[in-house]
Formats: C-alpha cells, structure tokens, sequence
C-alpha cells in the first residue's frame, strides 16, 4: 500500500488495515516456524507497510491534536 493511499483514508480507517496488517504479521511468522511460507519476501513488505500505516496515523493524530 502507497503512503499516497493511505493518507486519503480516515484515521479509523488506517487503524483497522493497521489491525489487519499486524495479525497477517502474526499469522505468517507462525508459518514461517512452521516452513510453510514460501514467498519469504511478503514479510518484508508487511512490515513496512505497517510501519508506513503507524506513521501516518501518528501524523493524523497530531494534525488533528494541534488543529
């Protein structure tokens, strides 16, 4: 997901794909122990995504804090 994407969407909007993204996080590092994930790669790419989500929602906050 596109940082451009993601600042178009509501502050509870981002929270819920944050939500999402961490438990997919979850669930593909336990199939990761377990040698079933073999596209390894869509870890790395699911962490920054969740880190791209977790800053702009701080962004969000902040801009709606200081309006």
């Amino acid at each position: 997901m596109k940082a451009k994407e993601i600042h178009e969407l509501s502050e509870n909007e981002v929270e819920k794909k944050l939500r999402n993204a961490r438990d997919e996080h979850v669930k593909m590092r336990m199939s990761k122990q377990t040698g079933q994930v073999e596209e390894t790669h869509k870890l790395k790419n699911l962490r920054r995504d969740i880190a791209r989500l977790e800053t702009i929602l701080k962004e969000k906050k902040l801009a709606s804090t200081s309006a």
